[in-house]
């Protein structure tokens, strides 16, 4: 909506519409949403899809290029096989420049929404010395942590071939998504009048019914540590990576909720979930956090050999996260090469990252578009801990891209290791894509022999009573300054 058309808006007499609508009308105005308590509905389309940018958001429709490949998280696609009628195998790894680049667009779409989507919930139960029952309009910077992290796990227990079966039933609404229950509501039957489509809704797949689909267990478990992965990330006090448990490890660094958070923040937070989680599959996993945009060594080989094991003597798998900035206050496009790269590896997990007031989790590109998952989406609570929860909620029905300048320059990255050699092979193999996107300036970050300890960076152990070290809150207070200003 132009400036002339906003301002003949409001000099027009305000007109006559549905008491219904007019009563929902007034209500967003009192969230501060919209200015016009009389508008019809056309009018009130137009406008809210000029408040996109903020704490409510709409849905809107991606474009993709038939003439290039798109990378998901190390696994190549190109659309125009689809007009082939050639169903070739996608395959893990492959580089910007290969030849032929497989797959089509039903592939990408169930690995795209084969991802675990964690977005604002509402109307969860009430988060420890606060009145929060919603992380709507400061918790995104979490949830695209929760995000990488989730896609960690997968990796470690699924694979990265693994897609979720029922992906391609997720209904995928172009409708608008809005962040308070009346409003979608309102929303929904809204476009249904305007162009006669259906109302939201969400289908149901219950285990029972996903698992009855394969005959084989193999599918079986995978589907059970498909649903426990999302449980672990629940809204409630006792899921081990969910809102509440980070909010509280954040509290020992003087964050509470509703605070913002930056990326960097919300590596260490996640690092001590994981460190601190009990459950008996957990056990196997840690994370390493990147000291000053270094990554040493001997410090993350001491964390894979870590003696509280499984018991089988087994090194443990690691996910490294690397808080980067990739610029001063706008990102550096010398820098764009090297993320395109690091989402072209099977082993990376993603980037906690987003553009100047929203936080988003980056998990692929196309040409200097980056895709990637909006945690901006208000839903209702779930019951993860109730048989068959539903599972549609946690997984994205439509990719967004957003062009590689938009990006702020403040991030984390991260990288799953299986074991020390697999460790072994990607600091090998990211120090050389480092070295030739470096040029002849500093690297973004570097990987470095030895412990931190040998370059005078040393730490006080954490007791029980306090989860972080003196050191940590210094760095904590640091980062602060670099957080995002989030809606």
């Amino acid at each position: 909506m132009s400036t002339g058309e906003m301002e003949r808006l409001r000099k027009t007499p305000p007109r006559k519409c549905d008491p219904d609508l007019r009563k929902t009308c007034q209500s967003l105005n009192k969230c501060g949403v919209g200015q016009y308590p009389y508008a019809t509905g056309s009018d009130l389309k137009e406008r809210y899809m000029q408040l996109s940018d903020g704490r409510w958001v709409l849905k809107t429709k991606t474009y993709f290029s038939r003439n290039s490949p798109v990378l998901l998280l190390g696994k190549c696609y190109h659309f125009k096989y689809e007009d082939e009628n050639k169903m070739l195998p996608a395959r893990s790894g492959c580089t910007i420049e290969d030849h032929v680049i497989a797959g089509n667009v039903e592939e990408f779409r169930k690995d795209f929404i084969s991802r675990i989507w964690l977005t604002y919930r509402e109307e969860f139960p009430q988060i420890e010395a606060s009145a929060f029952t919603t992380d709507c309009g400061w918790g995104c910077t979490l949830r695209t942590g929760q995000m990488l992290l989730a896609q960690g796990l997968i990796l470690h227990f699924l694979g990265r071939a693994w897609t979720w079966p029922d992906a391609l039933h997720v209904e995928n609404s172009d409708s608008d998504s809005w962040t308070s229950n009346t409003v979608k509501k309102f929303t929904a039957s809204f476009e249904a009048s305007l162009s006669g489509e259906r109302e939201l809704r969400t289908p149901a797949v219950s285990l029972k019914e996903t698992t009855g689909k394969h005959s084989d267990d193999h599918a079986v478990r995978n589907e059970i540590y498909h649903r426990k992965i999302i449980s672990w990330f629940g809204d409630s006090p006792v899921a081990v990576f969910g809102l509440h448990r980070l909010i509280e490890f954040g509290k020992k660094s003087g964050k509470k909720a509703g605070d913002w958070y930056g990326p960097a923040v919300v590596a260490h937070i996640l690092r001590k979930a994981v460190e601190e989680a009990r459950h008996p599959d957990l056990q196997g996993i840690t994370i390493y956090v990147a000291q000053d945009c270094t990554v040493y060594n001997s410090d993350v080989i001491d964390k894979q050999t870590d003696s509280v094991t499984s018991g089988d003597g087994r090194d443990k798998a690691v996910i490294i996260l690397v808080p980067v900035r990739l610029g001063g206050e706008r990102t550096n496009t010398d820098y764009l090469e090297f993320v395109k790269g690091v989402l072209s590896l099977e082993y990376c997990v993603g980037i906690i990252g987003g553009k100047p007031k929203q936080s988003y989790y980056f998990a692929g590109f196309q040409d200097d578009s980056l895709i990637y998952m909006d945690p901006h989406y208000c839903q209702s609570f779930v019951d993860v801990s109730i048989k068959d929860f539903p599972l549609e909620t946690f997984h994205c029905p439509s990719p967004k891209k957003m062009s590689f300048r938009k990006m702020d320059p403040s991030c984390t990255i991260g990288f799953y290791c299986r074991n020390i050699q697999d460790f072994e092979r990607v600091s090998e193999e990211i120090t050389k894509m480092l070295s030739i996107s470096s040029k002849e300036k500093y690297p973004l970050f570097t990987f470095v022999n030895g412990h931190s300890r040998d370059f005078d960076f040393t730490s006080t152990a954490a007791s029980e009573e306090d989860l972080f070290s003196e050191d940590e809150k210094k760095k904590f207070k640091r980062f602060s300054t670099e957080e995002f200003v989030l809606l």
